[in-house]
C-alpha cells in the first residue's frame, strides 16, 4: 500500500527534528570529490564565466516588519560547471555592525545546520544572543543555502497537505520507512528533478564565496553549527587561503561513511539519554525510575505501548510511540530536561501537553520542502543508500549500541536508495592546508554530533584548534557557558585562539 501524503510529510518532520542528519552506508559509484584548490595552494582566480556573479550589485533594502535587518537577493549559477544553464536565487539578510572604523572587522556569515534549516530564520531569532563586541565587529549575515528556505527551494509537491501536530509514520518499521523514502524520491524527481543534482554542499560552499566577494570581504568569517560545520569545512577545503576567522561548533567528521555516521549518532543519543537518566534518578519524583537500566526499560515500554494505542487529544493531536520518541530526542538535544521529565510523566498519565511543547507544530511549514533529503543525498557522508535487506542486517548492531534508539536509526538506512541524483562528495579527511587557525568546538555529551567527531575534525584540519565543553545538548555556543562564550568571542573579535586543551565546564 502506498504511504499517504500526510504520513509522508509526518515522517520527514520527525527526521528533521532529530537534530541534524540520519544517515547510513552509501552505495554505488560516486563522483570524484570536487577539489578546486591544490593542497597548500592559493585560492583560485574567478573563472571568466563566473565573473558576472562575483561582480553583480547586491542591493540591500530594509526588511519588511524587521527594520533592524536588511534583505537582499543574490544570483548564482544553477550549475557551476555550466553557468549558461541558468541562475538560481539566494535570499540574504544582514544586521549591520554597531561599530565602525577600527572596531569593524567585516561580515560574519553563519549557518545553523540541518541541512535544510533556514539561516535567515536562525539569525532573526538569535541576533540578540551575540555579544556587544561581536555585534560591533561584524555585520551579521545569513543566506539561506541553495534549495533551502527563502532561496530557490527544493519543493517536491506544493499541493501536499500540512500534517497535523503529532501525526507521524512508524519510523521503526524498516519496510514502511523505505516505502516513505521511495515516495519522497519519486515526488522530488517529478517536481524538482532539474534542481536536485545542484543543491549539495560543494555548490553551497561555492555560493558562500560569491557572497563573500559581494559583501566586500577579502576573507570569509564564518560561524557554522552542526551541518554548518560540514559546509564550513568544505569551504575551507575549496578556498583555504580565503578564510578569516572560522568557528565550527558541533562538528561532523567528513571522513566517516554514512553507516559509521548514523551508528555514531545513534550512540550519541544513547549517551545523552543515559546522562539524563542518571540526573533524573537523583530526584524522588523521576518518572522513569531510579537507575539508568530502569529508565531504559520504562522508555522502551512507553514507546511500545503508544505505538499499540496512540494518545489522542483534541481534534488534531495524535501521539504514537515514534512521535513520543521524537520528543525525547528533541529534549535530549536542546537539552530541555525539565520539559522532558514533564513529558515522560504526563504521557504515563495520558497527557501530551509537554510532548507538544517539545516538538511544536508543523502546520505552517511547506510540506513539499524536502531540502533535507536533497542536500543529504548528494554526500556519501550524509546520505543513506542501504537496501531494506542491508538495513535489516544492521538492526542487531544498532540495538546493541542503543537499545532505546536503535530501531528508529536503523529504519533510516534506506533514506537515499531511490534518490534521483547521485552523490558528488565522498567521505574523506579535510585538511584545508594553508588555512589560518580554525576553531572546532565539541560538547562532551552532544547527541547529534558526538564529541569524537569534533576531535576527529580538529585533528584533520592542518590548523584546527579544539575547544571542549563539558556539557549536554547539541552545540555549545550560546548555551549558557561563560567560558565558551568568552573563548569564541575572543577569537572572533581579537583573533585569540583558545589555549590548546581548553575544557570549559
Amino acid at each position: 500500500m502506498t504511504p499517504s501524503r500526510h504520513r509522508l510529510h509526518g515522517a520527514l518532520a520527525v527526521l528533521a527534528t532529530c537534530g541534524l542528519l540520519l544517515t547510513a552506508c552509501a552505495a554505488g559509484d560516486l563522483r570524484q570529490t570536487v577539489h578546486l584548490v591544490p593542497a597548500g595552494g592559493a585560492a583560485p582566480a574567478v573563472p571568466a564565466e563566473l565573473g558576472r556573479y562575483y561582480e553583480q550589485k547586491l542591493d540591500w533594502e530594509t526588511c519588511a516588519g524587521v527594520p533592524s535587518f536588511q534583505c537582499g537577493t543574490i544570483k548564482v549559477p544553477l550549475d557551476y560547471a555550466r553557468p549558461q544553464a541558468g541562475d538560481i536565487t539566494l535570499a540574504a539578510i544582514r544586521q549591520k555592525a554597531t561599530g565602525n572604523g577600527a572596531t569593524r572587522i567585516g561580515s560574519l556569515q553563519m549557518n545553523p545546520g540541518g541541512p535544510g534549516v533556514s539561516a535567515i530564520d536562525y539569525l532573526l531569532s538569535s541576533a540578540d544572543s551575540f555579544s556587544p563586541a561581536v555585534r560591533a565587529a561584524y555585520d551579521l549575515v545569513a543566506v539561506d543555502p541553495r534549495g533551502v528556505g527563502a532561496s530557490t527551494l527544493v519543493d517536491c509537491d506544493a499541493a501536499a497537505p500540512a500534517t497535523a501536530s503529532g501525526q507521524v509514520a512508524r519510523r521503526a518499521d524498516i519496510d514502511e520507512s523505505a516505502a516513505v523514502f521511495a515516495e519522497v524520491a519519486a515526488e522530488c524527481g517529478r517536481h524538482a528533478g532539474r534542481l536536485l543534482p545542484h543543491v549539495g554542499t560543494v555548490d553551497a560552499a561555492r555560493d558562500m564565496d560569491v557572497v563573500r566577494a559581494l559583501l566586500g570581504d577579502d576573507r570569509l568569517h564564518y560561524l557554522g553549527f552542526s551541518y554548518g560545520t560540514y559546509l564550513g569545512a568544505t569551504y575551507a577545503e575549496l578556498f583555504p587561503t580565503y578564510i578569516g576567522r572560522m568557528v565550527l561548533d558541533g562538528a561532523i567528521d567528513p571522513a566517516l561513511d554514512g553507516y559509521g555516521y548514523t551508528l555514531g549518532q545513534a550512540r550519541g543519543y544513547q549517551i545523552a539519554w543515559e546522562s539524563f537518566a542518571r540526573e533524573c534518578a537523583t530526584r524522588p519524583d523521576c518518572p522513569v525510575g531510579h537507575s539508568v537500566q530502569e529508565a531504559g526499560r520504562t522508555l522502551n515500554a512507553l514507546v511500545a505501548e503508544l505505538n499499540r494505542t496512540p494518545l489522542k487529544q483534541g481534534k488534531d493531536v495524535v501521539v504514537n510511540g515514534d512521535a513520543f520518541l521524537n520528543a525525547v530526542i528533541v529534549g535530549l538535544r536542546t537539552p530541555d530536561w525539565e520539559t522532558l521529565r514533564a513529558a515522560l510523566g504526563e504521557v504515563r498519565a495520558g497527557d501530551t501537553a509537554a510532548v507538544q511543547a517539545l516538538v511544536g507544530t508543523d502546520g505552517n511549514e511547506n510540506p513539499g520542502d524536502q531540502s533535507y533529503y536533497a542536500v543529504s543525498c548528494l554526500s556519501s557522508t550524509l546520505g543513506t543508500w542501504s537496501t531494506v535487506a542491508q538495513a535489516r542486517a544492521a538492526l542487531p548492531e544498532f540495538l546493541r549500541v542503543t537499545p532505546q534508539f536503535g530501531e528508529s536509526y536503523a529504519a533510516t538506512l534506506p533514506m537515499c536508495t531511490d534518490w534521483p541524483a547521485r552523490p558528488n562528495q565522498s567521505p574523506h579527511r579535510i585538511t584545508a592546508a594553508g588555512a589560518p587557525p580554525i576553531v572546532v568546538v565539541g560538547t562532551l555529551r552532544d547527541p547529534a554530533t558526538p564529541y569524537t567527531w569534533a576531535q576527529a575534525l580538529a585533528r584533520q584540519l592542518s590548523s584546527g584548534r579544539l575547544l571542549t565543553w563539558d556539557g549536554d545538548g547539541h552545540t555549545a555556543y550560546h548555551r549558557g557557558s561563560t567560558c565558551v562564550e568568552s573563548a569564541i568571542d575572543g577569537y572572533l573579535t581579537d583573533g585569540r585562539l583558545p589555549s590548546a586543551g581548553t575544557v570549559c565546564v
